[in-house]
């Protein structure tokens, strides 16, 4: 399964920026591969992510924002999805994956 976020490398806005730069930052922090897609440089895949997030999404915010998170072709949700379950501690539920094993180490 590939973790996809969808970004836009030429927003104006800062707040855009800084929302996929804490998404990336935590998922490479937390060594979940994923796959960034600029949609500000591929036409075809933002209009596949305006597609594919979901209706009620839509209705929420006029016109959704970067970042979006999927899971494959599964919506997982936005940047305030995505801080929620950070600040809920359920990140791999939110990203549909598996959670990781906790190492221990013995000294």
């Amino acid at each position: 399964m590939v973790i996809k976020v969808y970004v836009a490398s030429s927003s104006g806005s800062l707040v855009v920026k800084k929302h996929q730069q804490a998404v990336v930052s935590f998922l490479e922090a937390n060594r979940i591969s994923f796959q960034e897609v600029d949609i500000t440089m591929q036409e075809e895949q933002r209009l596949w992510m305006y597609n594919n997030i979901p209706r009620e999404k839509k209705l929420e915010k006029s016109n959704p924002l970067p970042p979006q998170i999927f899971n494959e072709n599964r919506y997982c949700g936005d940047y305030e999805d995505f801080f929620q379950s950070k600040e809920n501690n359920t990140v791999f539920t939110f990203l549909r994956l598996s959670p990781q094993p906790i190492v221990t180490v013995c000294l």
